[in-house]
């Protein structure tokens, strides 16, 4: 296997924090890094959670969300249609059109 170098840029304070907790789990940065790239190829995913949200919802998914909360809440009515058989909501979809 060769081996290349590569270069990253971090934040310093970032870097001397990783650093020491990594030296004190008697890991290098290049060791971790290795690791933690070996395990992206292995899962084919991000091998971590991140603490920060994967998508922010744009405007109308916010609403939508805010008004679904609200009417699971019983802030406001829940005025979906809601059908006991499948053949009246079949034409409701239909009518919709």
């Amino acid at each position: 296997m060769t081996r290349v170098s590569t270069s990253i840029r971090i934040d310093a304070d970032l870097k001397q924090a990783a650093s020491k907790q990594l030296a004190s789990m008697g890991l290098s940065m290049n060791t971790y890094l290795n690791m933690a790239l070996r395990q992206l190829v292995l899962q084919q995913a991000v091998p971590f959670e991140s603490d920060e949200p994967s998508w922010v919802p744009n405007e109308e998914t916010e609403k939508a969300l805010v008004l679904a909360r609200a009417e699971e809440l019983g802030l406001i009515p829940d005025n979906a249609p809601a059908f006991d058989d499948p053949k009246r909501a079949i034409r409701y979809l239909n009518d919709e059109q």
